[in-house]
């Protein structure tokens, strides 16, 4: 059976990093508070080179961007952190030759630095950043590459698990897949509710494991 999971807000807990990533990067090049506002609000959802041209422009910089970027990306993957107990699911999930996949939001080389920083890198059969081909989710296209990078095809069915109602939950259910959400954000009107509603992603995981035994 194949999984695909959320990575931001799923298996790690992206705030926290975010806000130390940013705390160290203003630290390190002494920016005002300005600059640390702009860069909370700009990256609260997501984090692009593309972000930080623009930071050097708005605030007449002198570092390059991209050396900015290289500085965030390292610090971010550094500040990031799987609990345990996840990471021991998602070896009981392979263990149960389930297959593994990350469909996920963002630029491709901070999303594979978060996952290998996190130890979750050497647990998963593949990835698709939505980065890779500029194509986001909700969009099936991302949740296709997703499970042909992990060796398998969405025509022969899975689960997606998320804490996004419409990227997650609505591209899960728009690519053929069953559904788990990890509650929290408001619920729009009108979406077809997910198969699950779960409070973390390791009561997620119980319930995958429990379709292996049935």
């Amino acid at each position: 059976m194949l999984a695909l999971f959320d990575l931001d807000g799923t298996l790690i807990d992206r705030q926290a990093a975010l806000s130390d990533a940013v705390t160290a990067l203003c630290r390190a090049h002494t920016f005002d508070t300005s600059i640390e506002q702009w860069l909370r609000g700009v990256l609260a959802d997501r984090a692009n080179p593309s972000d930080f041209a623009r930071l050097r422009t708005d605030f007449g910089l002198t570092e390059p961007a991209e050396q900015l970027w290289q500085e965030y990306v390292d610090l971010i993957a550094g500040a990031v952190t799987c609990r345990p107990e996840i990471l021991g699911g998602l070896s009981q999930l392979r263990a149960a030759a389930w297959t593994i996949g990350i469909v996920t939001n963002g630029a491709g080389d901070i999303q594979r630095a978060k996952l290998a920083a996190a130890g979750i890198a050497n647990l998963v059969d593949g990835v698709a950043a939505s980065g890779d081909l500029e194509i986001r989710k909700p969009a099936r296209e991302l949740f296709e590459l997703a499970a042909s990078s992990c060796g398998r095809s969405l025509a022969d069915g899975g689960w997606m698990i998320g804490d996004n109602p419409a990227g997650d939950i609505g591209g899960g259910h728009h690519a053929g897949l069953r559904t788990i959400w990890l509650c929290g954000r408001p619920w729009p009107d009108g979406l077809r509710a997910a198969d699950h509603t779960v409070d973390d992603a390791t009561d997620a995981i119980a319930i995958l494991l429990n379709e292996t035994s049935e």
